[in-house]
C-alpha cells in the first residue's frame, strides 16, 4: 500500500443474517457501501478540517456508482455485538471518475472475506453530466491511493 487507507468498523444487524446464518451477500455490500459514504463524506480523514476524502468538491457534485466488482473469499457467519471491519482506498484516479478498493473482514485476525472494487463517476447534478476532477480533490484522491484490490483474473 503506497497511500493511506480509511478503516471503520460498522455494526453488525440482525437483518444482516440470511436463513442459512451466515451473512447476505446483498447486506455485506451495504456494510461496504456504509463505509464509503463515512469515507467520502463524513470521516476526519484529514484531521480537524472538513470531513470526508471528498470535502474538496463543490455543492452539487455527488458520486454516482458506475460499477462495481466483487468476490466473496469466505463465509462470514453473523456474530451479534461484533462489527465488520471495513478498509478502503483509491486504487485509480480518472478524469471524471476513481475506483476505490475495499477489504471486509469479520475480524481483525481473519483474512478478508469480501474484495471489492467499485468505480465510480463524479456527477455535477445542475449541469447534468460528469464533472471534471479538479486538482483539490484530485490530491485529496492521491493521499489514499494504492494498489487495485487483489480480485482474482476472470
Amino acid at each position: 500500500m503506497t497511500g493511506a487507507t480509511f478503516d471503520c468498523e460498522i455494526q453488525a444487524r440482525f437483518r444482516d443474517m440470511n436463513i442459512g446464518g451466515h451473512v447476505d451477500n446483498v447486506e455485506a455490500m451495504r456494510v461496504v457501501d456504509e463505509a464509503r459514504i463515512e469515507f467520502f463524506r463524513f470521516a476526519p480523514v484529514f484531521g480537524d478540517q472538513t470531513p470526508g476524502l471528498l470535502r474538496a468538491a463543490p455543492s452539487g457534485v455527488t458520486d454516482l456508482m458506475g460499477s462495481q466488482r466483487i468476490e466473496y473469499r469466505t463465509e462470514m457467519r453473523f456474530a451479534p455485538y461484533k462489527p465488520f471491519l471495513v478498509r478502503l482506498w483509491i486504487s485509480h484516479v480518472g478524469r471524471t471518475s476513481f475506483t476505490v478498493a475495499a477489504e471486509m473482514r469479520a475480524a481483525a485476525d481473519h483474512p478478508p472475506a469480501l474484495l471489492a472494487e467499485s468505480t465510480l463517476v463524479l456527477w455535477d447534478q445542475a449541469a447534468e453530466a460528469s464533472w471534471p476532477i479538479s486538482e483539490a480533490v484530485r490530491s485529496d484522491l492521491e493521499a489514499f491511493l494504492g494498489e487495485p484490490a487483489a480480485l482474482r483474473g476472470r
